[in-house]
Formats: structure tokens, C-alpha cells, sequence
């Protein structure tokens, strides 16, 4: 295949705002490494990086559910764990689809696939859909909701200053994310469901059921 014909021709609005979008964010950065020692707080932007990262959540979040065994969280856990497939999907699809190149080359060494690409940003698209799933879907008390919300805001800068992505691929990550939130409260799962799923998936027999001893 003609490499030539293999690069995609963009509309010039769209052009225009892409090239917009890469002049904003290389200013924001150049301002704030001039106002921050950005080698010290590299190693806490990498932290952030790890906090949101898919695969610590699925892992992370698989374990959370084996290990507590709680059928009074199974509702919250498997409809999150639903969240979270539904974000790392529409991630994927999106960034296959768009393609945008990152703003530098990416060292994180679990890349792969469509997550060479950056926009949309999975993990402003992951902690906004976590902090939409925690304060409007299984609410948590109001004393957690000011550090839920610094956390997903400094993932988000931290994308930018660890030059991942540009703020474009920021904005349109947490736009999805909050759509993915609003999406997962129409399908949102009763808590019966979730106890027969969890059930079915450990092999746990539930009382007065057929099988149970």
C-alpha cells in the first residue's frame, strides 16, 4: 500500500483546531516547568499514572471482589467492574478510530494496540467515570468526594505535564468518561442480579437455591 495514500487527509476546520490544541498544551507545559521542578514531581505524575492505569483497576478491582466476598457491595462492584470494561472499550474504539499521535513517544511499558494513540485520554476518560459512578451511582460520604475529585483532577493535569497527551485528548477523555457514567446508570444492574452473577462466577451456592447444602 502507497504509504502516501495511507495518511489520512484532515479537514482544514479540523486542522486548524488540532493544531491549536498542540500550540495551547506545548505552552502549558513550557509554563509550568518553568514554575515547577518538573523532575521531582515527574515521579508523583508517574504515581498518578499507575492510580488510573486499566490494568491495576481490573486486577485491582477483580481481587477487591474475591477477597471481600461482601453480597451487601456485590451490586456496587459488579456494576463498576461493568463500567470499567465499558470505559476500556469505547477507549479503544475511539482511539483506533481517530488515531492522533501522542505529543511525545509513550514509555509506559503495558502500551499496546489502540493505546499508542492519544485521544481520547483512557485515564481522564477512567477517573471520570469513577467520580461520576461515586458521587451519583453509589454515592459515597461527603468527607471522601473533595480528595475523589483532587485525585481525578490532578490525573487528568498530569497527563498533560507528563506529556501523554494534549488537553484536547483530556477534555474529550473526561466528556466520555461522564458519558460512560450516565450510560452505565440506565443499565445499572439490581442487587439480586449482581448476587447471582457473582454466584455463578464463584461458584458460591446461594441459600434456597437448588443446589445450595
Amino acid at each position: 500500500m502507497d504509504k502516501k495514500n495511507d495518511k489520512r487527509e484532515l479537514p482544514s476546520a479540523l486542522k486548524k483546531i488540532l493544531d491549536t490544541d498542540v500550540y495551547i498544551t506545548n505552552a502549558f507545559v513550557k509554563k509550568v516547568e518553568n514554575l515547577m521542578p518538573m523532575k521531582q514531581l515527574k515521579m508523583h505524575y508517574r504515581a498518578l499514572e499507575i492510580t488510573a492505569h486499566t490494568i491495576p483497576w481490573l486486577a485491582g478491582w477483580l481481587a477487591f471482589i474475591w477477597i471481600l466476598g461482601s453480597k451487601s457491595l456485590y451490586q456496587m462492584q459488579v456494576n463498576l467492574f461493568i463500567g470499567l470494561l465499558i470505559d476500556i472499550v469505547a477507549v479503544a474504539v475511539l482511539k483506533a478510530a481517530t488515531r492522533r499521535r501522542r505529543p511525545a513517544k509513550n514509555d509506559d511499558p503495558f502500551e499496546m494496540g489502540p493505546d499508542k494513540y492519544s485521544f481520547p485520554s483512557g485515564h481522564a476518560s477512567r477517573v471520570a467515570m469513577l467520580t461520576y459512578f461515586f458521587i451519583n451511582l453509589w454515592p459515597v460520604p461527603i468527607f471522601f468526594m473533595p480528595p475523589l475529585l483532587a485525585w481525578s483532577t490532578a490525573v487528568c493535569v498530569s497527563r498533560v505535564l507528563l506529556k501523554r497527551h494534549y488537553i484536547l485528548d483530556v477534555l474529550g477523555g473526561v466528556c466520555l468518561g461522564i458519558f460512560t457514567g450516565i450510560f452505565l446508570s440506565l443499565i445499572y444492574l439490581e442487587q439480586d442480579t449482581c448476587i447471582y452473577i457473582i454466584s455463578w462466577l464463584t461458584d458460591e451456592k446461594l441459600e434456597g437455591g437448588e443446589f445450595h447444602v
